[in-house]
Order: C-alpha cells, then structure tokens, then sequence
C-alpha cells in the first residue's frame, strides 16, 4: 500500500483544489444569503408576433410598375399565390410568391423575415428565381398596425433607398407596397404593391 501523501504533496494539493472547485458550486448564491430571496434567471429573448397576421395561404394581386424611376405610368397587374409559415421558434418566418402569369416560366419568389430582439427590429430578405440572389435587406419595425421598413440598394446601376410599407387592414386582409428614392428619402416612386385576402383553399 502507498503511503499517505502529505500537505505538502502535489496530488493533495489537486485534489483539495479541486473539492474547493466543487464545494464553490454547491454553496447558495450570495444574493440568496445576504436578502433572502433567490436571483432571478435572466429572461430568454422574445419573439415578436408582428407578421403572425401574414401566416397561411393567400391570393395577391399585384401592381408592379413597368418601368422604374424613368417616369413611367403604366402598371401591369397579375394574380400570385403565397404561403407564409413561422420559423426559428417565432423570431421570423418565411414565405413562397409563386405566379404563372409570366407565362411557361413560373416565377417564384421567397421573403425571410428575421426579428432581432435585442434591436426590436426586423430584417427583410428577397430572392427570387430568375437572379438567384438574396437582395440586401430592409430594416424598420410595426407602429400602430404599420411597418416601415428601409434599406439601401441598386436599380440598374443607380444607388436607391428602398422602402416597405406593411399595413394591416384585418385578419384576412393586408397591404403591401415598394418604393424606391434617388434623393435619400425627399421623394418616392412606388413602383410595386400587393392586395393580400386570406385564401381558405
């Protein structure tokens, strides 16, 4: 049998070391001692349900200007059919646009909705499939039923200020609209709208 080790041997020093570690966790938190009262674990981050209205199925009637920032006048208007769904636990969600008014090739494009909770904000995403490419976001929140959201961008070149306008007009019943500005927000072309009304198909 080995001898007992000891105060001074290393292997006593690590294992009381080490029982002091342990001991450390078991003590009661000192705000638990000193008041009474045990501390408060902190509050997860909480989602928001701004865009709850928007989930489920839905006919969109689109107004989408042929032209954009040359002065253009002339609208052209098609049906599409979108389904928006919750995701990451309720700090965002996405949806699908989809649309054969183009002809043979369907169009389909995809938003993601991201809440940030520390900001109290949302960021919104854009691709579609004719460019393949996730379109920098807007940013902005609800207020009174209105979201506003902004966003730098390109049109064909030319630097824009993008802006979303979300309202809600009831349950089954929405608005959304686009605007697109040369002059950082002095003045507005809106240049795309969509009428939502719940599908129940």
């Amino acid at each position: 049998m080995n001898a007992a080790p000891t105060i001074g041997d290393p292997a006593r020093a690590a294992m009381l070391g080490a029982l002091g570690v342990a001991a450390l966790y078991t003590l009661p938190d000192l705000r638990t001692a000193c008041t009474g009262r045990p501390r408060s674990p902190a509050m997860p981050p909480q989602p928001s349900h701004d865009f709850d209205f928007l989930h489920g199925r839905w006919i969109v009637h689109n107004r989408r200007l042929r032209e954009r920032l040359v002065g253009c006048t002339e609208w052209e208007a098609f049906d599409a059919v979108q389904v928006c769904r919750p995701i990451l636990g309720g700090f965002g969600n996405e949806d699908e646009l989809v649309t054969d008014a183009f002809g043979e090739h369907r169009f389909i494009g995809m938003t993601i909705r991201l809440f940030d909770p520390q900001a109290r904000e949302w960021s919104i995403y854009w691709v579609d499939n004719r460019s393949v490419q996730l379109q920098p976001p807007v940013r902005g929140r609800f207020d009174g039923g209105v979201g506003t959201f902004h966003g730098r961008d390109a049109h064909l070149g030319t630097p824009v200020l993008t802006r979303f306008i979300w309202t809600v007009l009831s349950a089954d019943r929405a608005r959304w609209e686009q605007a697109f500005s040369t002059d950082d927000g002095s003045s507005w072309e809106t240049n795309w709208t969509m009428d939502f009304e719940r599908s129940g198909a």
